[in-house]
């Protein structure tokens, strides 16, 4: 079959999100057909080039998010009028207290995709006047919030900027035959505006939808707009919401990453029947050989693996360790990981002082160097040459989080048969199940607590080890997260119509032209005519061919007659 993935600052780009298992899903599925629809996020990550693409790998169409081109031609009065209506229900029903405001936002929603469509693009129009004011007029309609009524003009303008980022999907010329009409499955690999092509691919083409969260992309919307002010965070929590329960009405199936994104897509209206939980997949060869020898970790030794950023509070983390260290004076800490951006930064130079105040270097006497039982590390560096190595010398793998999607550390440490101590944040407790210590986040005396008794318990350490890292096996590697998506890929396609429409020399549809096994991979299947709408697939492109004309009966000779 023939699979349109849509991204967005990820796959194929070489850096990105959600990159690296998207890869590895379309080299699995070899025998189907992928086109790749991606959403840039910058000029840098479009400079970087791509991955290597497989054989099997169509054809790649990518747009950028970080901008837009303005339409150079002129619109007609009609045009401009159907803009301010659409966009005016739109708003109206964002800024609408009610909750029966469903019809009413996606009515909007697919009446500007048309509108785009007819006209080219949406950029100029989205940034216009009036767009600003038909935000303001449903900001100060009495069925407005509270919040979004005492919006002032910067709060406008920046809610209206950011609705025209979220909506650049709605011009891309991706809704065709020659686009994403031409498959047989579009697969989302995040929401918001990644989801937002695969969803106007379903109501112009009724191309069915799979979208696939890893992260809740809706948490992340609430997350980026906390210091925002009332008014923009109400009106874009509202949008984003309203979105996010469009796309899962209309997906055929959600699969949600772990259960935590799974009861975020239930409480936003998903139904429990079509949602398919499906872990992602990790490679777990490169730490077999550390997993085979759990004796090589070093009793004493703490070790923290991740981006150092403040939403894995190494700050309690340090101050857990200042504890341990009391009881476990040979205990030491290490810290692996490159800092996330500038805040990552100044978070790890914070932490450094942090460590240095809590841990003087200590000598065994006044002639030998201080040490710092505690030391910050880098993947690459000459302490930790490779992320396997760093694993192995580990007696206890710590997670200290108070932010976390899935915990890919805890998985690597996982298949490393490491015993593992994690706070109760994210899809932790569903990824341990019972293999490891989980504590309360911000709580570093239990952190401390669960560390210890790890440390002075080698035989418990190595029972939970081994029971982690069967666990990790069976439920987290790539081989079955490709099982489920190919068992899912034909789920949705047997349970999907055929929408190709194949008529005869005369013109009229020709009933039974698409045989069944015309969705099997394989080169057996041929139009017997004309084939008109959604295209077909490439193993499906050859010469058209005639039906075999019935023959007309042979004349009965007379004498035959007479008898």
């Amino acid at each position: 079959m023939r699979i349109g993935m849509v991204t967005e600052g990820g796959y194929p780009y070489l850096n990105g999100e959600a990159g690296l298992w998207c890869d590895r899903l379309v080299r699995g599925l070899g025998r189907h057909e992928f086109d790749v629809y991606a959403l840039s996020r910058s000029r840098q990550q479009e400079d970087e080039g791509w991955v290597p693409l497989p054989p099997h790998v169509g054809r790649v169409r990518t747009a950028p998010l970080w901008t837009a081109e303005d339409v150079k031609v002129p619109w007609g009065r009609r045009a401009r009028r159907r803009f301010a209506d659409c966009y005016a229900e739109l708003v109206g029903s964002v800024g609408a207290v009610s909750d029966d405001q469903a019809d009413r936002f996606t009515s909007a929603l697919y009446g500007l995709a048309e509108l785009a469509r007819d006209e080219g693009g949406l950029a100029g129009a989205l940034r216009s006047e009036t767009a600003v004011r038909a935000l303001e007029h449903a900001c100060r309609t009495p069925s407005a919030p509270r919040a979004a009524r005492e919006a002032r003009v910067p709060d406008l303008l920046a809610v209206a900027a950011h609705f025209e980022r979220a909506l650049r999907p709605l011009s891309l010329d991706w809704y065709d035959d020659d686009g994403l009409g031409s498959a047989d499955l579009c697969h989302a690999t995040a929401g918001g505006p990644a989801a937002l092509p695969g969803l106007l691919a379903s109501h112009f083409c009724d191309v069915p939808l799979l979208v696939t969260e890893y992260g809740v992309r809706l948490r992340s919307h609430y997350l980026a707009s906390a210091d925002a002010t009332p008014a923009v965070r109400t009106l874009l929590a509202s949008f984003h919401g309203r979105l996010a329960a469009e796309v899962y009405r209309r997906a055929a199936l959600l699969t949600p990453g772990n259960a935590h994104a799974r009861r975020w897509q239930e409480r936003c209206g998903a139904d429990r029947a079509r949602i398919r939980t499906v872990h992602p997949g990790m490679e777990a060869a490169r730490f077999a050989e550390v997993g085979d020898a759990p004796d090589q970790a070093d009793p004493g030794t703490l070790v923290w693996v991740g981006r150092v950023e403040p939403a894995r509070d190494l700050v309690s983390l340090l101050h857990a360790f200042a504890e341990v260290r009391r009881e476990e004076p040979g205990a030491r800490l290490r810290i692996v990981g490159a800092p996330g951006g500038a805040e990552g930064e100044a978070y790890l130079a914070q932490c450094r002082a942090l460590a240095a105040q809590l841990f003087p270097d200590e000598a065994d006497g006044v002639h030998a160097v201080g040490d710092n039982p505690v030391s910050f590390e880098e993947i690459g560096s000459p302490q930790a040459p490779a992320l396997a190595e760093v694993y192995a010398s580990a007696a206890v793998t710590v997670l200290s989080s108070v932010v976390e999607g899935f915990p890919v550390s805890l998985v690597e440490a996982m298949f490393c048969g490491r015993a593992t101590v994690s706070t109760d944040v994210g899809a932790v407790v569903e990824v341990i199940g019972g293999t490891g210590l989980v504590v309360p986040p911000r709580n570093p005396r239990a952190l401390a607590e669960a560390c210890v008794a790890l440390l002075r318990d080698p035989e418990r350490r190595e029972r939970l080890g081994a029971a982690a890292r069967a666990r990790a096996l069976e439920l987290f590697t790539v081989e079955q997260n490709i099982t489920a998506f190919h068992g899912i890929y034909l789920e949705i396609v047997a349970h999907s119509p055929v929408h190709r429409v194949v008529l005869d020399d005369t013109g009229e549809p020709l009933p039974f032209a698409v045989p069944a096994e015309a969705h099997l991979p394989g080169r057996w299947t041929r139009p017997l005519s004309r084939v008109v709408a959604r295209g077909v697939p490439s193993w499906a492109s050859g010469p058209p061919v005639r039906a075999t004309p019935v023959p007309a009966p042979a004349a009965v000779p007379a004498t035959e007659e007479a008898r």
